[in-house]
């Protein structure tokens, strides 16, 4: 399995909005790629920027390609990134994944 890392900033005032942006877009998009095992979506604010940080898991190179394009190592953007986003890094990292292991929640503890 491949780990790919993607990581951008927008202003805080705009984190929540960016948040549901990206279930409308990319989380969608890598939902429907076959060959995505999951998305891992980290937050975090300090001063008055929010970093994310989108880890999707693949089961190949070729799945992720499916998604990113021939081009895989350079992050893939939409039209209204650039109403959120402070600046589009352009690539992404990659990492074999050697262990993947999320215990399941307590009954009554769901995670979002």
């Amino acid at each position: 399995m491949i780990a790919r890392t993607w990581h951008g900033r927008v202003p805080a005032a705009k984190a929540d909005a960016y948040h549901s942006y990206l279930r409308r877009t990319g989380l969608a998009d890598y939902a429907n790629t076959p060959g995505n095992r999951g998305v891992l979506v980290l937050r975090r604010t300090a001063g008055d920027v929010t970093h994310f940080v989108l880890m999707t898991l693949w089961e190949s190179e070729a799945a992720i390609r499916a998604f990113a394009g021939a081009d895989y190592v350079r992050a893939r953007y939409y039209p209204e990134d650039d109403d959120y986003l402070l600046e589009r890094e352009p690539f992404v990292t990659h990492h074999d994944v050697l262990l993947a292991a999320i215990p399941p929640a307590p009954a009554g503890n769901v995670v979002p």
